[in-house]
Order: C-alpha cells, then sequence, then structure tokens
C-alpha cells in the first residue's frame, strides 16, 4: 500500500529529552519531602516502565517500599509538579531535535504525507518540545497527537498507536512509525505497523530487532546514519523516497 503517514514517537525519537526529564523529576522530589535522586543508571532502568506516574510507582516498590503508603495517594500531584517543571525547563530553550528529524518533517510535509504523534508523554510535554524545536508553528505540522494519557495502557501495548491510526483513519500498512525504544517498537508492531528504529542515548543497547531497520539517527546528507540493522543498507539518510521505496518491496513489513 502507498505510503500515507509517518507517526513518530517523541522521547528518545525526536529528541534526547530523557536527560530532561530526569531532571525534572530529581527538581520535583523535594519539593514533597522526599530524599530521592535517580542517577542516570537508576533511570535507565526506571525507563523500562512506561509512563512517568508508573515509574514513579515502580520506584517505589522496588526501592523504598516503606513509603509506598505516603506516597501512592501523592502520585499524581508528584507527577504533575514534575510536568509543569519539565515544561518551564525547556521553554528556557536549548532543546534541539535529532538528527534528520527536522528534515524528514518539513520533507513529509512538502511531499504531502500526514503527520502524527504516539506518544506515552504528557500532551504538555509534546507541545514545548515541537514550539521549542520547531518553532511556533510546529503543531500545525502534525494532524494527530496520541498521548499517554490519552490511553488505558501504554507501550509496549498498542494502545496509543491504534488510537492515531483510528484519528488518521487509515490502515496500518498505509503508515509508518519512527521509534527508539523496545516498548516503543512492540507497541507500533503490535498495532501492525512497519516501524523503523533510531537508537537514543538510553536506548542505544535494547533489542530492536523487530524494528523493519536499525539505525543511529535519521541521517543527513553530509551526516550519514550508521547502519545497525535491517533496512537502510547503502543510504546516508532517511528521506520520503527511501520511505516510499521500501513501502512498495515486501521489506517494508510490519510482520
Amino acid at each position: 500500500m502507498t505510503l500515507q503517514a509517518i507517526i513518530f514517537d517523541v522521547d528518545g525519537t525526536l529528541a534526547e529529552t530523557e536527560e530532561e526529564h530526569r531532571r525534572a523529576f530529581n527538581e520535583t522530589f523535594g519539593s514533597f519531602g522526599l530524599d530521592w535522586h535517580w542517577d542516570r543508571r537508576l533511570y535507565a532502568e526506571l525507563l523500562r516502565v512506561t509512563g512517568g506516574k508508573e515509574r514513579i510507582r515502580d520506584y517505589v516498590g522496588r526501592h523504598r517500599p516503606a513509603e509506598a503508603g505516603r506516597v501512592e495517594p501523592i502520585v499524581g500531584e508528584i507527577h504533575k509538579a514534575k510536568t509543569d517543571r519539565y515544561v518551564a525547563n525547556l521553554a528556557e530553550g536549548g532543546i534541539a531535535l535529532r538528527p534528520g528529524v527536522a528534515r524528514l518533517i518539513r520533507e513529509a510535509a512538502d511531499a504531502g504525507l500526514r503527520l502524527a504523534i504516539a506518544t506515552t508523554t504528557s500532551l504538555p510535554n509534546v507541545k514545548i518540545l515541537l514550539r521549542q524545536a520547531l518553532g511556533p508553528d510546529a503543531l500545525g505540522l502534525f494532524e494527530v497527537i496520541a498521548a499517554g494519557d490519552m490511553v488505558a495502557a501504554k507501550k509496549p501495548a498498542p494502545d496509543v498507536y491504534l488510537l492515531a491510526l483510528d484519528r488518521l483513519g487509515l490502515p496500518a500498512e498505509a503508515c509508518v512509525a519512527i521509534e527508539d525504544s523496545y516498548n516503543g517498537v512492540m507497541a507500533a508492531r503490535r498495532a501492525g505497523i512497519p516501524t523503523l528504529a533510531t537508537t537514543s542515548d538510553y536506548t542505544r543497547f535494547e533489542d530492536l530487532r523487530y524494528a523493519m531497520g536499525v539505525l543511529s539517527d535519521l541521517g543527513e546528507p553530509d551526516a550519514p546514519f550508521l547502519h545497525l540493522g535491517g533496512i537502510g543498507a547503502g543510504e546516508r539518510c532517511v528521506t520520503v523516497e527511501m520511505l516510499r521505496r521500501y513501502g512498495r518491496s515486501t521489506t517494508l513489513s510490519a510482520g
């Protein structure tokens, strides 16, 4: 089927935002009287659980069980305060999109492809990232934004991708998803969507074999991606033409 839409994940895919999320969590804990600090190693473990509230609960269950009774009733408050802190931090500027992302978004829009987002992060987080990294009109580029707080089950469940497909009114085979993590790849695959993976700082060692291709990033003409597996060997950067070409072959398959 002809490619009609690209669906992007956000954290780790559009930009290396996970350190900003970790910073916002750590800056928030103290205001709730919590002496927690999530270092990079611990946060890498916590990222195996999708969703900020779910991540807090997982941390308490495994590392602070004695605090469960005090923390559980305020998990939502903690997460909201963290989201507010993250938005405020990103509003100060300094966040950049990963290589090839802005180029592919603009190229896809110019080619008439529809653009969507499917993410487990909160909607305010998506909006501030797009505005800061792509400009004030960035939200208008994306026809659909399906966020984690809009579905019952987060990745690796397919819910957020199924929501994006429903709002686009497209079958899975008419789309390509771009992800960076095992949970994200599995969510898209379970929704039947062919998926391309670009490794990020926190996911470079994850099992991404179920993606149709694994690349270091989307690449630029003068700074090609590193091909790590699947489709894309011999290419320099991910383009609309490349995605359409593979879409006409049997290689582009949801499996």
